[in-house]
């Protein structure tokens, strides 16, 4: 009788358990593909409150606190955010009935730039691109049927986010050592990858939304002081829009300049102008001196990242693609360093 060990292809132990180890790897990312998005929803969460889970450790279990914490957020953080939007989408569809009424005038918006030397055919341009304005406009209107047709599947999501929410919190120092115990890695290596991954994260999640959240705010006041309506949907429009590369406050105080223009306010407009292109500009101070913890980002990093973690991730790849890419980056570095350090040997 042959023995196991000495069967053809199964020369060792070690063999057969990196096999079962490479299945059960592959078996357990297929289960969580599906909900890949809330996982990763529930892991950025999970960091921005971990500061917060070892204040309340101090007191109390991390059970307690991981509940008291994950209550409080929802109470204090996700209602009110669920009001301010529900208020915000009120007032975007009453902005949209009052453009569809007439009361923005593109003749208005070309006599106005024709008096300051411009001279543009507004009819002529929205004829050009009223096909894509229109494609656009069924993608978003079928997208909105298509969120409310899978709130079943959205609301297991959540189900989903809440409950690794609260084992990252619990249990997260622990899950860190056992996977430190389990990559065949140095140690050293390790702690430089944990170290860079921790200041992508940090740039990439708590800076990027405190610059949107600060720009937001600044560009709001303004609007509210000159009259504008629909200040919270304008607020949060610039805070989503800031968020994304290439685009900003920018994105918001445009129209709305041409929206004042179009009303016969052209000192307004002018002043909302200045304003907003100041809003615009402090980008330049706001974000080093909220990410200078973490150094300085490749751009190409920022805007592949965030557009390519939107289509892949969903909402949360705006925060997990240029931590992706950018610990790809740290990875290829550390394994070049530790390939150097072995022919130095």
């Amino acid at each position: 009788m042959v023995e196991k060990d000495t069967l053809p292809g199964w020369s060792s132990h070690g063999n057969a358990l990196s096999v079962l180890a490479m299945v059960s790897v592959v078996l357990a990312a297929l289960i969580v593909l599906p909900y890949l998005q809330y996982v990763l929803f529930a892991v950025v969460l999970a960091y921005v409150l971990a500061p917060v889970q070892r204040v309340l450790e101090r007191r109390t279990s991390s059970t307690k606190a991981a509940l008291l914490l994950i209550a409080t957020s929802i109470f204090v953080i996700l209602l009110p955010i669920a009001y301010v939007l529900t208020i915000a989408l009120r007032q975007g569809l009453e902005l949209l009935a009052v453009a569809q009424e007439g009361a923005f005038s593109l003749d208005r918006i070309e006599d106005r730039l024709e008096t300051i030397g411009y001279v543009v055919d507004l009819d002529l341009l929205y004829a050009t691109y009223q096909e894509p304005i229109a494609t656009g406009l069924q993608g978003l209107a079928t997208g909105a049927l298509s969120i409310i047709g899978g709130l079943p599947g959205v609301l297991i999501g959540v189900t989903v986010t809440v409950f690794v929410l609260f084992t990252l919190l619990r249990d997260g120092d622990q899950l860190i050592a056992w996977l430190r115990s389990v990559l065949p890695i140095d140690d050293h290596v390790q702690r430089e990858l944990l170290v860079e991954l921790d200041h992508l994260m940090w740039a990439s999640v708590v800076g990027n939304v405190a610059v949107a959240v600060v720009q937001a705010v600044l560009l709001g006041v303004g609007l509210a002081v000159i009259g504008v309506p629909g200040i919270v949907f304008l607020t949060v429009a610039t805070f989503i829009l800031t968020l994304l590369p290439l685009v900003g406050a920018f994105g918001v105080w445009v129209p709305v300049s041409f929206y004042l223009l179009a009303l016969g306010r052209p000192v307004t407009a002018g002043i909302l102008v200045v304003y907003g292109s100041i809003v615009s500009g402090s980008d330049m101070y706001l974000r080093p001196a909220l990410i200078g913890r973490s150094g300085a980002i490749n751009v190409a990093v920022i805007v592949v990242g965030i557009f390519g973690g939107l289509i892949l991730f969903g909402a949360v790849g705006l925060f997990i693609g240029p931590v992706a890419l950018g610990g790809a980056k740290v990875v290829l570095d550390l394994f070049a360093q530790s390939k150097e350090e072995t022919a130095t040997v």
